[in-house]
Protein backbone atom coordinates (compact mmCIF):
# COMPACT_ATOMS: atom_id res chain seq x y z
CA UNK A 1 0.00 0.00 0.00
CA UNK A 2 1.31 3.45 -0.95
CA UNK A 3 0.50 6.82 -2.51
CA UNK A 4 -0.17 7.08 -6.25
CA UNK A 5 -0.63 10.23 -8.31
CA UNK A 6 -2.26 10.99 -11.62
CA UNK A 7 -3.80 14.02 -13.34
CA UNK A 8 -7.16 15.31 -14.48
CA UNK A 9 -8.65 18.68 -15.51
CA UNK A 10 -11.11 21.00 -13.76
CA UNK A 11 -13.18 23.39 -15.86
CA UNK A 12 -13.54 27.02 -14.78
CA UNK A 13 -15.90 28.45 -17.36
CA UNK A 14 -14.33 27.38 -20.64
CA UNK A 15 -10.79 27.22 -19.24
CA UNK A 16 -9.26 23.91 -18.21
CA UNK A 17 -6.97 23.83 -15.16
CA UNK A 18 -4.75 20.89 -14.30
CA UNK A 19 -5.65 18.96 -11.15
CA UNK A 20 -3.36 16.45 -9.45
CA UNK A 21 -5.26 13.46 -8.07
CA UNK A 22 -3.51 11.66 -5.18
CA UNK A 23 -4.72 8.42 -3.61
CA UNK A 24 -3.41 7.09 -0.30
CA UNK A 25 -4.34 3.50 0.65
CA UNK A 26 -3.25 2.80 4.21
CA UNK A 27 -4.18 1.58 7.65
CA UNK A 28 -7.33 2.79 9.36
CA UNK A 29 -11.07 2.41 9.29
CA UNK A 30 -12.12 1.11 5.87
CA UNK A 31 -13.71 3.75 3.64
CA UNK A 32 -12.93 6.36 1.01
CA UNK A 33 -12.67 10.09 1.70
CA UNK A 34 -12.55 12.83 -0.95
CA UNK A 35 -10.89 16.13 -0.08
CA UNK A 36 -10.22 19.23 -2.19
CA UNK A 37 -13.55 21.11 -2.47
CA UNK A 38 -15.60 18.50 -4.40
CA UNK A 39 -19.21 19.24 -5.29
CA UNK A 40 -22.11 16.82 -4.86
CA UNK A 41 -21.61 15.08 -8.20
CA UNK A 42 -17.93 14.59 -7.44
CA UNK A 43 -18.60 13.37 -3.89
CA UNK A 44 -20.84 10.66 -5.36
CA UNK A 45 -17.84 9.42 -7.35
CA UNK A 46 -16.91 7.27 -4.34
CA UNK A 47 -19.79 4.88 -4.98
CA UNK A 48 -19.39 4.92 -8.75
CA UNK A 49 -15.66 4.16 -8.55
CA UNK A 50 -16.13 1.36 -6.03
CA UNK A 51 -18.86 -0.36 -8.06
CA UNK A 52 -16.93 0.07 -11.32
CA UNK A 53 -13.79 -1.55 -9.85
CA UNK A 54 -15.66 -4.47 -8.26
CA UNK A 55 -17.74 -5.16 -11.39
CA UNK A 56 -14.55 -5.01 -13.48
CA UNK A 57 -13.17 -7.83 -11.27
CA UNK A 58 -10.57 -5.77 -9.42
CA UNK A 59 -10.44 -5.99 -5.62
CA UNK A 60 -11.56 -2.98 -3.64
CA UNK A 61 -8.93 -2.25 -0.97
CA UNK A 62 -10.22 -3.09 2.53
CA UNK A 63 -8.40 -0.12 3.97
CA UNK A 64 -8.66 3.60 4.59
CA UNK A 65 -8.52 5.45 1.24
CA UNK A 66 -7.94 9.18 1.02
CA UNK A 67 -8.22 10.89 -2.38
CA UNK A 68 -6.87 14.44 -2.54
CA UNK A 69 -7.52 16.85 -5.42
CA UNK A 70 -4.83 19.52 -5.72
CA UNK A 71 -4.96 22.52 -5.73
CA UNK A 72 -7.23 22.17 -2.73
CA UNK A 73 -8.51 25.76 -2.99
CA UNK A 74 -9.92 25.25 -6.51
CA UNK A 75 -13.58 24.10 -6.54
CA UNK A 76 -14.02 20.86 -8.48
CA UNK A 77 -17.31 20.01 -10.13
CA UNK A 78 -18.72 17.27 -12.29
CA UNK A 79 -18.20 13.59 -12.89
CA UNK A 80 -15.22 13.72 -15.24
CA UNK A 81 -12.86 13.02 -12.30
CA UNK A 82 -14.23 9.46 -11.89
CA UNK A 83 -11.64 7.83 -14.12
CA UNK A 84 -8.68 9.67 -12.56
CA UNK A 85 -9.84 8.73 -9.05
CA UNK A 86 -10.23 5.07 -10.01
CA UNK A 87 -6.81 4.94 -11.68
CA UNK A 88 -5.16 6.63 -8.67
CA UNK A 89 -6.75 4.10 -6.28
CA UNK A 90 -5.68 1.21 -8.51
CA UNK A 91 -2.14 2.60 -8.59
CA UNK A 92 -2.00 3.01 -4.80
CA UNK A 93 -3.29 -0.55 -4.38
CA UNK A 94 -0.60 -1.92 -6.72
CA UNK A 95 -3.02 -3.09 -9.43
CA UNK A 96 -1.38 -0.88 -12.08
CA UNK A 97 2.19 0.51 -12.12
CA UNK A 98 2.24 3.89 -10.38
CA UNK A 99 4.84 5.26 -12.79
CA UNK A 100 2.55 4.56 -15.74
CA UNK A 101 -0.27 6.76 -14.46
CA UNK A 102 1.72 9.77 -13.23
CA UNK A 103 1.94 11.69 -16.52
CA UNK A 104 -1.28 11.05 -18.51
CA UNK A 105 -4.51 12.97 -17.95
CA UNK A 106 -7.61 10.85 -17.29
CA UNK A 107 -11.08 12.20 -18.10
CA UNK A 108 -14.44 10.44 -18.02
CA UNK A 109 -17.41 9.29 -15.97
CA UNK A 110 -17.64 5.67 -14.82
CA UNK A 111 -20.77 3.56 -14.97
CA UNK A 112 -21.46 1.06 -12.21
CA UNK A 113 -20.48 -1.79 -14.56
CA UNK A 114 -17.13 -0.17 -15.41
CA UNK A 115 -18.12 1.38 -18.71
CA UNK A 116 -16.69 4.79 -19.49
CA UNK A 117 -19.39 7.34 -20.28
CA UNK A 118 -18.87 10.57 -22.29
CA UNK A 119 -18.81 13.91 -20.48
CA UNK A 120 -19.32 17.49 -21.60
CA UNK A 121 -16.44 19.92 -21.89
CA UNK A 122 -13.87 17.49 -23.29
CA UNK A 123 -12.40 19.97 -25.79
CA UNK A 124 -11.62 22.76 -23.29
CA UNK A 125 -10.35 20.10 -20.87
CA UNK A 126 -7.92 18.71 -23.45
CA UNK A 127 -6.89 22.25 -24.38
CA UNK A 128 -6.09 22.84 -20.70
CA UNK A 129 -4.03 19.66 -20.58
CA UNK A 130 -2.18 20.63 -23.78
CA UNK A 131 -0.69 23.66 -22.02
CA UNK A 132 1.63 21.27 -20.20
CA UNK A 133 3.39 20.25 -23.41
CA UNK A 134 3.37 16.91 -25.18
CA UNK A 135 0.84 14.99 -23.09
CA UNK A 136 -1.33 11.88 -23.26
CA UNK A 137 -5.03 12.21 -22.53
CA UNK A 138 -7.26 9.20 -21.84
CA UNK A 139 -10.89 9.92 -22.76
CA UNK A 140 -14.12 7.96 -23.35
CA UNK A 141 -14.29 6.55 -26.86
CA UNK A 142 -17.43 8.60 -27.53
CA UNK A 143 -15.45 11.80 -26.84
CA UNK A 144 -12.33 10.86 -28.80
CA UNK A 145 -13.33 12.68 -32.02
CA UNK A 146 -13.78 15.92 -30.07
CA UNK A 147 -10.53 15.43 -28.13
CA UNK A 148 -8.60 14.72 -31.35
CA UNK A 149 -9.27 18.29 -32.54
CA UNK A 150 -6.47 19.53 -30.27
CA UNK A 151 -3.09 19.30 -32.04
CA UNK A 152 0.05 17.80 -30.46
CA UNK A 153 -1.89 15.72 -27.93
CA UNK A 154 -1.92 11.93 -27.84
CA UNK A 155 -5.53 10.86 -27.36
CA UNK A 156 -6.17 7.38 -25.96
CA UNK A 157 -9.85 6.34 -26.35
CA UNK A 158 -11.18 3.65 -24.01
CA UNK A 159 -14.59 2.06 -23.55
CA UNK A 160 -14.37 0.59 -20.04
CA UNK A 161 -12.16 0.43 -16.96
CA UNK A 162 -10.93 -3.11 -17.55
CA UNK A 163 -9.66 -2.26 -21.03
CA UNK A 164 -7.74 0.69 -19.60
CA UNK A 165 -6.21 -1.31 -16.74
CA UNK A 166 -5.01 -4.07 -19.06
CA UNK A 167 -3.39 -1.45 -21.30
CA UNK A 168 -1.65 0.19 -18.33
CA UNK A 169 -0.36 -3.19 -17.21
CA UNK A 170 0.99 -4.11 -20.64
CA UNK A 171 2.64 -0.77 -21.30
CA UNK A 172 2.38 -1.17 -25.10
CA UNK A 173 0.40 0.69 -27.73
CA UNK A 174 -3.03 2.22 -27.18
CA UNK A 175 -6.01 -0.08 -26.47
CA UNK A 176 -7.60 -1.68 -29.48
CA UNK A 177 -11.22 -0.69 -30.09
CA UNK A 178 -13.73 -2.82 -31.94
CA UNK A 179 -15.39 -1.40 -35.03
CA UNK A 180 -18.57 -0.70 -33.11
CA UNK A 181 -16.67 1.31 -30.50
CA UNK A 182 -14.91 3.57 -32.97
CA UNK A 183 -16.40 7.09 -33.20
CA UNK A 184 -17.33 8.64 -36.50
CA UNK A 185 -14.56 10.82 -37.98
CA UNK A 186 -15.08 14.57 -37.49
CA UNK A 187 -17.20 16.13 -40.20
CA UNK A 188 -17.32 19.86 -40.97
CA UNK A 189 -20.47 21.69 -39.96
CA UNK A 190 -23.02 21.63 -42.76
CA UNK A 191 -23.97 24.87 -44.40
CA UNK A 192 -27.60 25.83 -43.77
CA UNK A 193 -30.17 25.07 -46.46
CA UNK A 194 -31.58 28.62 -46.47
CA UNK A 195 -30.51 31.15 -49.08
CA UNK A 196 -30.63 34.92 -49.36
CA UNK A 197 -32.34 34.55 -52.73
CA UNK A 198 -35.46 33.50 -50.82
CA UNK A 199 -35.98 37.10 -49.65
CA UNK A 200 -37.72 39.23 -52.30
CA UNK A 201 -38.82 42.83 -52.11
CA UNK A 202 -36.32 44.13 -49.55
CA UNK A 203 -33.25 45.35 -51.50
CA UNK A 204 -32.22 47.85 -48.81
CA UNK A 205 -32.40 45.24 -46.06
CA UNK A 206 -30.43 42.74 -48.16
CA UNK A 207 -27.75 45.38 -48.70
CA UNK A 208 -27.64 46.10 -44.97
CA UNK A 209 -27.22 42.38 -44.32
CA UNK A 210 -24.23 42.28 -46.68
CA UNK A 211 -22.61 45.22 -44.90
CA UNK A 212 -23.20 43.54 -41.54
CA UNK A 213 -21.53 40.35 -42.70
CA UNK A 214 -18.58 42.17 -44.25
CA UNK A 215 -17.75 44.23 -41.17
CA UNK A 216 -19.23 42.26 -38.28
CA UNK A 217 -21.75 45.01 -37.43
CA UNK A 218 -24.97 44.98 -35.41
CA UNK A 219 -28.36 45.50 -37.08
CA UNK A 220 -31.86 46.60 -36.06
CA UNK A 221 -34.82 45.97 -38.39
CA UNK A 222 -38.11 47.78 -37.77
CA UNK A 223 -41.25 46.89 -39.68
CA UNK A 224 -44.64 45.18 -39.59
CA UNK A 225 -44.95 41.38 -39.50
CA UNK A 226 -44.60 39.44 -42.73
CA UNK A 227 -42.03 41.74 -44.31
CA UNK A 228 -39.11 39.31 -44.03
CA UNK A 229 -37.24 40.40 -40.89
CA UNK A 230 -36.86 36.85 -39.58
CA UNK A 231 -36.02 35.51 -43.05
CA UNK A 232 -33.25 38.07 -43.38
CA UNK A 233 -31.78 37.35 -39.96
CA UNK A 234 -31.75 33.59 -40.52
CA UNK A 235 -29.78 34.08 -43.73
CA UNK A 236 -27.07 36.27 -42.25
CA UNK A 237 -24.88 33.26 -41.25
CA UNK A 238 -24.93 32.06 -44.88
CA UNK A 239 -23.00 35.21 -45.85
CA UNK A 240 -20.26 34.71 -43.26
CA UNK A 241 -17.04 32.84 -44.02
CA UNK A 242 -16.03 29.64 -42.24
CA UNK A 243 -14.46 30.07 -38.83
CA UNK A 244 -10.69 30.09 -38.62
CA UNK A 245 -9.16 27.18 -36.71
CA UNK A 246 -8.52 29.07 -33.48
CA UNK A 247 -12.01 30.57 -33.57
CA UNK A 248 -13.55 27.18 -34.38
CA UNK A 249 -11.86 25.59 -31.36
CA UNK A 250 -13.01 28.47 -29.17
CA UNK A 251 -16.63 28.19 -30.31
CA UNK A 252 -16.58 24.39 -30.08
CA UNK A 253 -15.26 24.59 -26.52
CA UNK A 254 -18.15 26.84 -25.47
CA UNK A 255 -20.76 24.52 -26.99
CA UNK A 256 -19.04 21.52 -25.42
CA UNK A 257 -19.19 23.07 -21.94
CA UNK A 258 -22.85 23.95 -22.49
CA UNK A 259 -23.60 20.39 -23.57
CA UNK A 260 -25.10 21.41 -26.92
CA UNK A 261 -22.30 20.26 -29.23
CA UNK A 262 -23.81 18.12 -32.02
CA UNK A 263 -22.59 14.53 -31.53
CA UNK A 264 -22.17 13.98 -35.26
CA UNK A 265 -20.16 17.17 -35.79
CA UNK A 266 -17.51 17.77 -33.10
CA UNK A 267 -16.00 20.79 -34.87
CA UNK A 268 -18.07 23.98 -35.13
CA UNK A 269 -16.62 25.26 -38.39
CA UNK A 270 -19.58 27.53 -39.24
CA UNK A 271 -20.74 30.64 -37.34
CA UNK A 272 -23.56 29.78 -34.98
CA UNK A 273 -27.04 31.31 -35.06
CA UNK A 274 -28.77 31.67 -31.69
CA UNK A 275 -32.36 32.90 -31.43
CA UNK A 276 -33.70 32.84 -27.86
CA UNK A 277 -37.42 33.11 -27.13
CA UNK A 278 -38.68 36.41 -25.78
CA UNK A 279 -39.52 34.71 -22.45
CA UNK A 280 -35.83 33.93 -21.85
CA UNK A 281 -34.40 35.04 -18.52
CA UNK A 282 -31.31 37.16 -18.00
CA UNK A 283 -29.40 34.09 -16.77
CA UNK A 284 -30.20 32.16 -19.96
CA UNK A 285 -29.06 35.08 -22.10
CA UNK A 286 -25.94 36.14 -20.19
CA UNK A 287 -25.11 32.84 -18.46
CA UNK A 288 -25.41 31.62 -14.92
CA UNK A 289 -26.33 28.79 -12.60
CA UNK A 290 -26.42 28.19 -8.86
CA UNK A 291 -23.66 25.58 -8.54
CA UNK A 292 -22.26 25.16 -12.06
CA UNK A 293 -22.05 28.36 -14.13
CA UNK A 294 -23.01 27.66 -17.74
CA UNK A 295 -22.59 29.93 -20.79
CA UNK A 296 -25.67 31.80 -21.98
CA UNK A 297 -26.98 32.73 -25.41
CA UNK A 298 -24.46 35.56 -25.86
CA UNK A 299 -21.60 33.07 -25.47
CA UNK A 300 -23.24 30.38 -27.61
CA UNK A 301 -23.46 33.06 -30.32
CA UNK A 302 -19.73 33.84 -29.99
CA UNK A 303 -18.23 34.51 -33.45
CA UNK A 304 -21.76 34.16 -34.82
CA UNK A 305 -25.17 35.82 -34.74
CA UNK A 306 -27.51 36.49 -31.81
CA UNK A 307 -31.00 37.18 -33.16
CA UNK A 308 -33.65 38.61 -30.85
CA UNK A 309 -36.97 38.48 -32.68
CA UNK A 310 -39.80 40.63 -31.34
CA UNK A 311 -37.18 42.48 -29.31
CA UNK A 312 -39.61 44.77 -27.41
CA UNK A 313 -41.27 41.64 -25.99
CA UNK A 314 -38.10 40.84 -24.05
CA UNK A 315 -37.93 42.28 -20.51
CA UNK A 316 -36.07 45.55 -20.55
CA UNK A 317 -33.45 44.40 -18.03
CA UNK A 318 -32.65 41.45 -20.30
CA UNK A 319 -32.13 43.74 -23.28
CA UNK A 320 -29.97 46.14 -21.26
CA UNK A 321 -27.82 43.25 -20.05
CA UNK A 322 -26.49 43.03 -23.63
CA UNK A 323 -24.82 46.42 -23.42
CA UNK A 324 -21.66 45.30 -21.60
CA UNK A 325 -20.85 42.23 -23.77
CA UNK A 326 -21.49 44.29 -26.92
CA UNK A 327 -18.70 46.63 -25.85
CA UNK A 328 -16.17 44.25 -24.31
CA UNK A 329 -16.75 41.03 -26.25
CA UNK A 330 -16.93 38.98 -23.05
CA UNK A 331 -19.23 38.54 -20.08
CA UNK A 332 -18.35 37.88 -16.44
CA UNK A 333 -20.89 35.95 -14.36
CA UNK A 334 -20.44 36.46 -10.62
CA UNK A 335 -21.98 33.95 -8.22
CA UNK A 336 -21.35 32.96 -4.61
CA UNK A 337 -19.29 30.00 -5.88
CA UNK A 338 -17.01 32.38 -7.82
CA UNK A 339 -16.76 34.45 -10.99
CA UNK A 340 -16.50 32.97 -14.47
CA UNK A 341 -15.70 34.86 -17.68
CA UNK A 342 -17.05 33.64 -21.02
CA UNK A 343 -16.22 35.05 -24.48
CA UNK A 344 -19.18 36.83 -26.08
CA UNK A 345 -18.13 38.51 -29.30
CA UNK A 346 -21.24 38.28 -31.47
CA UNK A 347 -23.25 40.15 -34.09
CA UNK A 348 -26.55 41.34 -32.63
CA UNK A 349 -29.63 41.45 -34.85
CA UNK A 350 -32.82 42.94 -33.41
CA UNK A 351 -36.23 42.76 -35.06
CA UNK A 352 -39.23 44.79 -33.89
CA UNK A 353 -42.74 45.68 -34.93
CA UNK A 354 -43.56 49.41 -34.91
CA UNK A 355 -46.35 49.01 -32.34
CA UNK A 356 -48.05 46.33 -30.21
CA UNK A 357 -50.86 45.59 -32.69
CA UNK A 358 -48.53 45.64 -35.72
CA UNK A 359 -51.38 46.51 -38.04
CA UNK A 360 -50.51 48.34 -41.27
CA UNK A 361 -51.44 51.95 -41.86
CA UNK A 362 -54.01 52.77 -44.51
CA UNK A 363 -56.39 50.21 -46.00
CA UNK A 364 -58.00 47.36 -44.12
CA UNK A 365 -57.86 47.34 -40.33
CA UNK A 366 -55.73 50.39 -39.51
CA UNK A 367 -53.53 50.61 -36.43
CA UNK A 368 -55.43 51.80 -33.36
CA UNK A 369 -52.39 52.26 -31.10
CA UNK A 370 -51.96 55.67 -29.57
CA UNK A 371 -48.67 57.55 -29.90
CA UNK A 372 -48.08 56.91 -26.19
CA UNK A 373 -48.56 53.16 -26.64
CA UNK A 374 -46.13 53.15 -29.56
CA UNK A 375 -43.49 55.07 -27.63
CA UNK A 376 -43.90 52.79 -24.62
CA UNK A 377 -43.55 49.69 -26.83
CA UNK A 378 -40.43 50.81 -28.69
CA UNK A 379 -39.13 52.44 -25.50
CA UNK A 380 -38.23 48.98 -24.17
CA UNK A 381 -35.24 49.29 -26.47
CA UNK A 382 -33.27 51.79 -24.41
CA UNK A 383 -31.22 54.60 -25.92
CA UNK A 384 -27.89 53.18 -24.67
CA UNK A 385 -28.68 49.84 -26.33
CA UNK A 386 -29.67 51.41 -29.67
CA UNK A 387 -26.55 53.57 -29.49
CA UNK A 388 -24.58 50.32 -29.77
CA UNK A 389 -26.38 49.28 -32.98
CA UNK A 390 -24.42 50.09 -36.13
CA UNK A 391 -27.30 50.06 -38.62
CA UNK A 392 -31.03 50.62 -38.32
CA UNK A 393 -33.23 49.65 -41.26
CA UNK A 394 -36.95 50.10 -41.86
CA UNK A 395 -38.47 47.01 -43.52
CA UNK A 396 -41.78 47.99 -45.16
CA UNK A 397 -44.42 45.89 -46.87
CA UNK A 398 -43.87 45.44 -50.59
CA UNK A 399 -46.57 45.63 -53.24
CA UNK A 400 -47.09 42.89 -55.80
CA UNK A 401 -45.47 45.06 -58.46
CA UNK A 402 -42.40 45.62 -56.25
CA UNK A 403 -42.10 41.91 -55.48
CA UNK A 404 -42.22 40.95 -59.16
CA UNK A 405 -39.74 43.68 -60.17
CA UNK A 406 -37.26 42.76 -57.43
CA UNK A 407 -36.99 39.09 -58.43
CA UNK A 408 -34.53 39.89 -61.21
CA UNK A 409 -32.17 41.61 -58.75
CA UNK A 410 -32.01 39.02 -55.97
CA UNK A 411 -28.69 37.25 -55.49
CA UNK A 412 -27.84 33.95 -53.89
CA UNK A 413 -26.01 33.70 -50.59
CA UNK A 414 -23.00 32.28 -52.43
CA UNK A 415 -22.70 35.34 -54.66
CA UNK A 416 -23.00 37.80 -51.78
CA UNK A 417 -20.68 35.71 -49.59
CA UNK A 418 -17.95 36.03 -52.21
CA UNK A 419 -18.15 39.84 -52.00
CA UNK A 420 -18.18 39.62 -48.20
CA UNK A 421 -15.08 37.42 -48.24
CA UNK A 422 -13.26 39.85 -50.55
CA UNK A 423 -14.17 42.80 -48.31
CA UNK A 424 -12.98 40.94 -45.22
CA UNK A 425 -9.70 40.15 -46.95
CA UNK A 426 -9.16 43.85 -47.66
CA UNK A 427 -9.87 44.67 -44.02
CA UNK A 428 -7.60 41.87 -42.79
CA UNK A 429 -4.77 43.11 -45.00
CA UNK A 430 -5.20 46.65 -43.66
CA UNK A 431 -5.30 45.38 -40.07
CA UNK A 432 -2.57 42.76 -40.49
CA UNK A 433 -0.26 44.40 -37.93
CA UNK A 434 -3.04 44.62 -35.32
CA UNK A 435 -4.93 42.00 -33.26
CA UNK A 436 -8.23 42.93 -34.97
CA UNK A 437 -9.72 41.13 -37.94
CA UNK A 438 -12.92 43.04 -38.78
CA UNK A 439 -13.86 46.70 -38.91
CA UNK A 440 -16.29 46.29 -36.00
CA UNK A 441 -13.36 45.46 -33.70
CA UNK A 442 -11.27 48.59 -34.41
CA UNK A 443 -10.94 50.71 -31.23
CA UNK A 444 -11.79 54.40 -31.11
CA UNK A 445 -8.17 55.50 -30.73
CA UNK A 446 -7.21 53.91 -34.05
CA UNK A 447 -10.35 55.17 -35.83
CA UNK A 448 -9.41 58.77 -35.04
CA UNK A 449 -5.71 58.35 -35.80
CA UNK A 450 -4.36 56.43 -38.79
CA UNK A 451 -7.82 55.21 -39.92
CA UNK A 452 -9.59 58.56 -39.72
CA UNK A 453 -11.44 59.40 -42.99
CA UNK A 454 -10.58 62.66 -44.79
CA UNK A 455 -12.02 65.85 -43.32
CA UNK A 456 -14.28 66.31 -46.34
CA UNK A 457 -15.83 62.90 -45.63
CA UNK A 458 -16.18 63.69 -41.90
CA UNK A 459 -18.35 66.81 -42.43
CA UNK A 460 -21.77 65.03 -42.35
CA UNK A 461 -20.85 63.31 -39.10
CA UNK A 462 -19.37 66.37 -37.40
CA UNK A 463 -22.54 68.32 -38.25
CA UNK A 464 -24.68 65.66 -36.55
CA UNK A 465 -22.24 65.57 -33.65
CA UNK A 466 -22.57 69.33 -33.18
CA UNK A 467 -26.37 69.17 -33.31
CA UNK A 468 -26.49 66.39 -30.70
CA UNK A 469 -28.13 63.79 -32.97
CA UNK A 470 -24.95 61.71 -32.97
CA UNK A 471 -23.06 60.56 -29.87
CA UNK A 472 -19.33 59.94 -29.62
CA UNK A 473 -19.99 56.19 -29.58
CA UNK A 474 -22.27 56.56 -32.58
CA UNK A 475 -19.56 58.48 -34.42
CA UNK A 476 -17.18 55.56 -33.99
CA UNK A 477 -19.76 53.11 -35.26
CA UNK A 478 -20.52 55.24 -38.31
CA UNK A 479 -16.81 55.38 -39.20
CA UNK A 480 -16.52 51.60 -38.86
CA UNK A 481 -19.47 51.06 -41.20
CA UNK A 482 -17.96 53.59 -43.63
CA UNK A 483 -14.77 51.54 -43.75
CA UNK A 484 -16.82 48.40 -44.48
CA UNK A 485 -18.64 50.18 -47.31
CA UNK A 486 -15.27 51.25 -48.70
CA UNK A 487 -14.02 47.65 -48.55
CA UNK A 488 -17.09 46.44 -50.42
CA UNK A 489 -16.54 49.18 -53.02
CA UNK A 490 -12.82 48.27 -53.25
CA UNK A 491 -11.71 51.73 -52.16
CA UNK A 492 -8.57 52.48 -50.17
CA UNK A 493 -10.35 54.92 -47.85
CA UNK A 494 -13.99 55.91 -47.29
CA UNK A 495 -15.02 59.17 -48.93
CA UNK A 496 -18.10 61.39 -48.64
CA UNK A 497 -20.37 58.79 -50.26
CA UNK A 498 -19.46 56.05 -47.76
CA UNK A 499 -19.69 58.26 -44.68
CA UNK A 500 -23.06 59.68 -45.77
CA UNK A 501 -24.43 56.19 -46.42
CA UNK A 502 -23.09 54.94 -43.08
CA UNK A 503 -24.64 57.90 -41.27
CA UNK A 504 -27.99 57.25 -42.97
CA UNK A 505 -27.84 53.61 -41.92
CA UNK A 506 -27.02 54.57 -38.33
CA UNK A 507 -29.86 57.10 -38.08
CA UNK A 508 -31.95 54.58 -39.98
CA UNK A 509 -35.32 53.35 -38.78
CA UNK A 510 -37.63 56.19 -37.90
CA UNK A 511 -39.80 55.84 -34.81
Amino acid sequence: MAVARTRSVALVGVTGRSVEVEADVGNGLAGIHLIGLPDTALSEARERVRSAMVNSHYPWPDARIIVSLFPASLPKRGSQFDLAIAVAVLGAAGVVPAERIAEPFFLGELGLDGRLRPVRGILPSVLGAARHGDVTVVVPAANSAEAALVPDVRVVPVTDLRQLVEWLRRGDGPPQLSVGDLPEPPQPSARPAVDLADVVGQPMARRALEVCAAGGHNLWMLGPPGTGKTLLAERLPTLLPDLELDHALEVTAIHSVAGVLPPDCPMMSRPSFVSPHHTATAASIIGGGSTVVRPGAVSLAHRGVLFMDEAPEFPRHVLDSLRQPLESGRVTVARSVGSVTFPAKFMLVLAANPCPCAQPQGKGEPCQCTPTAKRRYIGKLSGPLLDRIDMKVTVARSSRRELMADRQFVESSKTVAERVAAARQRAAKRLASTPWRTNAEIPSSTLHAELRPPESAMKPMTACLDSGSLSARGLDRVIRVAWTLADLAEKDRPDHEETTTALTLWLGASL
